[in-house]
């Protein structure tokens, strides 16, 4: 599905004549808004999903994990073996550390995230999603962000950056800056693989700039609470 299909988030007016069923079979059927209730019915679609051929060699699909009713949505690439093998994000060596970074500023993935990937199933050998995957799969996303409403979402890395917000800058020029969409707040932020490739802690590296954004990140998120 090309990105100029790309149904509004928030226009659900083409969603009366739809018909559920006919999803999974055909990527240039739309999406509309609307058409879930929930997060478990995504899943349940996206598990017998074939808008695109990474559903002939998946175990699950991943659809998320944390608390629905959190205010910060974090977006990630794609499923690795481990989130293949178990249905559910970041739960490898990446999302270690990505509890660990949330953690050391008082953020919990009980309470206050929620995480999700650009694509849902795991592609072959890790590789990078296609642009066609990603326009496919793109849909179930913008469901899942209209379900949540969370006030602010991070993008972990180039790809969800580009996959949610079509921006092709790289992450080092605008990690730590906020970009309004859809009257929410997203932050590029550095994706934990790219942290683990580099481990240094000293000033200016990539685990330093982690450790501030995710300190804006938060302040941020009491700012908001606030004004609730």
């Amino acid at each position: 599905m090309s990105s100029d299909l790309q149904l509004s988030l928030f226009d659900s007016s083409q969603s009366a004549s739809f018909q559920t069923d006919s999803i999974p079979t055909n990527v240039k059927i739309p999406i509309p808004p609307g058409t879930y209730q929930n997060i478990e019915q995504i899943g349940e679609h996206c598990n017998r999903c074939h808008r695109c051929e990474l559903g002939n060699s998946r175990t699950h699909a991943v659809i998320g994990r944390g608390n629905p009713q959190a205010k910060i949505l974090i977006v990630g690439e794609a499923p690795g073996q481990n989130e293949d093998e178990t249905g559910l994000p970041f739960v490898g060596r990446s999302g270690k550390l990505l509890d660990k970074i949330l953690e050391s500023v008082g953020l919990c993935t009980e309470t206050d995230i929620f995480i999700a990937n650009v694509i849902k199933c795991r592609p072959p050998n890790n590789r990078p999603p296609t642009v066609k995957e990603i326009e496919a799969c793109k849909p179930y996303l913008l469901e899942q962000i209209r379900i949540l409403d969370p006030k602010i979402i991070l993008l972990t890395g180039a790809t969800a950056l580009k996959g949610l917000l079509s921006d092709k800058r790289p992450i080092s020029k605008i990690r730590g800056q906020w970009i309004e969409w859809e009257n929410r707040l997203c932050m590029p932020i550095f994706h934990p693989s790219y942290l683990l490739r580099n481990p240094s802690r000293e000033p200016e590296t990539p685990k330093w700039f982690m450790w501030q954004d995710m300190q804006v990140i938060k302040a941020k998120l009491d700012e908001l609470k606030e004004q609730l």
